[in-house]
């Protein structure tokens, strides 16, 4: 399983979703996510159905942090316009892994 890396630091073990079924079916369902979740072609994200709350990071096609929030289950997160890649994880993971906007991300 790939991980995701900022600045030579694995930060978690990420899942990509890189298929339609996938992206439409994120962590739909589940009761927990290890690592991160990594959604690519997204813009906005939705925990409608979801039973724990998420940090949610906004990137750019350059895996740029612009934006993170937490979201709490059954909330519609709003379009980010330069958002082309979501980032998904456990409520306080971000702030375990010290993500910040501005940081860039790979996914090794």
């Amino acid at each position: 399983m790939p991980w995701l890396v900022k600045e030579d630091k694995v930060l978690a073990t990420v899942e990509v979703a890189d298929t339609f079924v996938d992206r439409l079916k994120g962590l739909l369902g589940r009761s927990d996510v290890e690592g991160a979740y990594l959604i690519r072609r997204a813009s906005s994200v939705h925990t409608m159905g979801m039973r724990f709350p998420i940090d949610v990071a906004y990137c750019d096609e350059e895996l740029k942090v612009l934006a993170t929030v937490t979201m709490p289950p059954m909330r519609v997160g709003r379009p980010r316009r330069r958002a082309r890649v979501v980032i998904e994880a456990r409520a306080g993971a971000f702030e375990r892994w010290g993500l910040h906007p501005g940081d860039t991300l790979e996914v090794r």
